[in-house]
């Protein structure tokens, strides 16, 4: 289910159907408390559309290799122009906590979000994740990791409340640390890494932890649809994380879509811009409307 790095017949006649709205409609509400962890206080910036009722939420996950970043930075918020709500959240970084308890926080702040659906009038039945690199990667265990034992996590309580999300975009979010280890050992194994940070240790030694931490290994049946964007020179985080992944899901039989940016790196505009923002209006615009995700 790959669509190719350029512009298809069905991207551009899409480009007419996206509704805009102007900035100036835009309510953004800052700083909103999801849970408080000890002293430390989690918060969630909520971008709304004009008409918010019955909208589609993206929740937006920073990156920063799990240990700097906020959600300040976030490349989406543009998206209320086109009738999407918008929480950019942020998560407990790895010099406050081992994983997974980033993991837990986006859970949490999914459970909040979804108790207070009705105050701010988006859909509760309708929650997306979408996030950078770290942020991408753990969008994909949001995809992926819904309710296994020990990845649910307690933080911000409505526990009454699902965390379970409609669909999953990572953007060149690392996706198996156990491969990492051997492709990229100086990245996830050695003291002072940024995945050493996050696990407490070397993926090569803390492998049963590395395993949790990867979406790789929890694609099972009933996992949500991905959309994946993954530069083809990216030398912070592999390509062949992202393709590790695709072929996971194609292998059980699993929605996904999957952009290879040629030339491009870790990040930049051409995520964000052009074709590839169409891709993801695109894809919103499928998973929401119960069309279902159509073959590329």
């Amino acid at each position: 289910m790959r669509l190719q790095p350029f512009v298809t017949a069905s991207v551009l006649c899409f480009l007419s159907s996206i509704p805009l709205r102007s900035d100036s409609e835009i309510k953004v509400i800052k700083d909103l408390e999801f849970a408080r962890v000890g002293t430390h206080s989690l918060k969630l910036d909520l971008y709304l559309p004009s008409k918010p009722k019955g909208s589609a939420l993206v929740v937006w996950i920073h990156g920063g290799g799990w240990r700097k970043g906020s959600k300040e930075k976030c490349q989406i918020n543009w998206l209320p122009q086109h009738g999407y709500s918008l929480a950019s959240i942020s998560y407990r970084l790895s010099n406050l906590a081992k994983y997974p308890a980033q993991l837990h926080d986006c859970k949490g702040a999914v459970r909040w979000l979804r108790a207070n659906a009705e105050k701010f009038g988006y859909d509760p039945d309708k929650i997306i994740t979408a996030g950078t690199s770290a942020g991408g990667h753990l969008s994909a265990l949001m995809a992926t990791s819904h309710g296994v034992p020990g990845l649910e996590g307690k933080t911000g309580g409505n526990l009454s409340f699902s965390s379970k999300v409609l669909a999953s975009i990572d953007y060149y979010g690392a996706t198996d640390l156990i491969l990492r280890s051997k492709t990229q050992p100086s990245r996830a194994n050695l003291k002072g890494s940024v995945v050493h940070d996050l696990l407490g240790g070397g993926a090569d030694r803390k492998t049963r932890l590395a395993r949790l931490a990867s979406s790789y290994h929890h694609v099972s049946q009933g996992d949500s649809p991905l959309l994946v964007f993954h530069g083809t020179e990216d030398a912070t985080v592999l390509i062949d994380q992202s393709k590790a992944l695709v072929n996971a899901y194609e292998k059980a039989g699993l929605r996904i879509r999957f952009h290879e940016i040629e030339g491009g790196g870790h990040g930049g505009k051409v995520f964000f811009e052009g074709p590839n923002r169409l891709r993801l209006l695109e894809f919103l615009k499928e998973v929401t409307s119960n069309l279902g995700l159509k073959k590329g």
